[in-house]
């Protein structure tokens, strides 16, 4: 019953979410040094960062679900194939973070330079 409360998280895939937080740690690693670290504009582009990383997983897992490819899967959860998730839901789940990531990077890019 714990997987299923918590297939969303799984379906995320956080032992992948490293991929997307070291880059901007770095690149506000690097403006700090310069002292130009703004914390609003660092949180914006780790949401971006997360919420894309995210929705890459769902995506793989759901053409990798409705494909088949994961039917004899050894390793992480996959929410398709384990029937966890319908197909059009982890589909729903990846452009609602391709969303979420898109709005973040919108804000972030109308906060950083003048249109």
């Amino acid at each position: 019953m714990a997987i299923m409360s918590n297939r969303w998280v799984l379906g995320a895939r956080p032992r992948t979410l490293p991929a997307a937080v070291v880059p901007v740690a770095a690149g506000s690693a690097v403006a700090s040094y310069y002292g130009r670290f703004v914390l609003d504009r660092a949180l914006l582009a780790l949401g971006v960062a997360l919420a894309m990383q995210i929705g890459v997983n769902y995506a793989n897992d759901y053409s990798d679900g409705v494909k088949g490819t994961d039917k004899e899967r050894v390793g992480p959860v996959r929410l398709v194939a384990s029937g966890l998730a319908s197909p059009s839901s982890v589909k729903k789940m990846a452009f609602l973070s391709f969303g979420v990531g898109s709005v973040a990077g919108l804000i972030l890019s109308l906060m950083s330079e003048p249109w």
